[in-house]
């Protein structure tokens, strides 16, 4: 492909939580980059994955859910998803197309914070109604179809289901041809620009969205303390510390007999080592931290948000 004619940009992946941005990011490149939960709000950084075509280098942003919560976190949150919008070449908007049919009066909540910024936007929007493998009728799409299509004349609107593969394919070559006429930004073999630590960190609170309780993950954050690689023996120590904000919490994460952190680290140790690709000793620690949510200090050190900005 010439160099004239290939294409080159980014993406930003938005919408409210739970609309399956990661599993839509994680899908276009075949390997996960990004945690998936059925839990909301599970992203916290801006994610970027990197899909390298022949004609293309499509660079997505999964950015955090976009919603109205309070708190200091959800700020830092919330101004990394607009932070992404604001250096896109092409925008995708996903929203959760099995609710909104079942729960039609969802949608005008969860969209209110995009409402104005998509709708006075000139740069290609593409709205994805995902999910739409949850349902065998798809003719109960016409309604939500349609509204969306009032809201958003600007948009060009895409039916999907990240889950299964459906219209991916349309909405890429979509976003392609949008993209600026340009050579690729990173290396054809790359596929994040996360560092393995943080991958590390983010495949532990993942296992933590999977076994505790529904209201626990959000007070939960993970930290990488150590790391040390045995080149001769072939094996990475890997020292991470699970911070609650509440003293009972510390009690839930550990579980009776240590059971459920013992089986967070089994999992977490598995999806490790299949990442770096060599054997992984993993070693949790749990620690209290009061409100670690809403301590600037703290959440810039585990990497959220720019200190400089705040």
């Amino acid at each position: 492909m010439s160099e004239q004619k290939h294409r080159c940009g980014w993406v930003a992946l938005m919408g409210p939580p739970n609309a399956g941005k990661s599993t839509l990011l994680n899908a276009y490149l075949g390997q996960k980059v990004a945690i998936v939960t059925s839990k909301p709000q599970t992203t916290r950084n801006q994610i970027t994955g990197i899909l390298s075509e022949p004609d293309s280098q499509v660079i997505f942003m999964d950015t955090p859910g976009i919603h109205k919560l309070r708190g200091k976190m959800n700020r830092i949150l919330l101004q990394a998803a607009w932070q992404a919008m604001a250096s896109a070449d092409v925008l995708v908007a996903m929203l959760d197309g099995d609710l909104y049919i079942r729960r039609p009066e969802f949608l005008d909540k969860d969209i209110e914070p995009m409402l104005k910024p998509i709708a006075e936007e000139t740069r290609p929007v593409a709205v994805v109604i995902n999910k739409i493998d949850m349902f065998a009728d798809k003719s109960k799409m016409l309604p939500l179809l349609e509204k969306i299509t009032q809201i958003w004349p600007n948009a060009e609107v895409f039916p999907i289901s990240a889950l299964t593969g459906n219209g991916l394919e349309a909405l890429l070559e979509f976003i392609k041809k949008h993209l600026p006429i340009a050579p690729p930004q990173f290396p054809t073999d790359q596929l994040s620009t996360l560092p393995i630590r943080f991958m590390a960190a983010e495949i532990i609170r993942e296992k933590l969205f999977n076994t505790l309780r529904q209201e626990l993950p959000y007070s939960t954050t993970v930290d990488i303390e150590n790391w040390e690689e045995d080149k001769q023996r072939k094996i990475t120590f890997i020292n991470a510390v699970i911070y609650v904000a509440r003293g009972t919490h510390k009690a839930m994460v550990i579980g009776k007999g240590g059971q459920n952190l013992k089986k967070v680290g089994q999992f977490a140790r598995e999806e490790i080592s299949t990442l770096i690709d060599q054997k992984v000793h993993l070693e949790l620690f749990v620690k209290v931290r009061e409100d670690w949510q809403e301590d600037l200090n703290f959440l810039h050190s585990i990497g959220l948000g720019n200190p400089h900005e705040m």
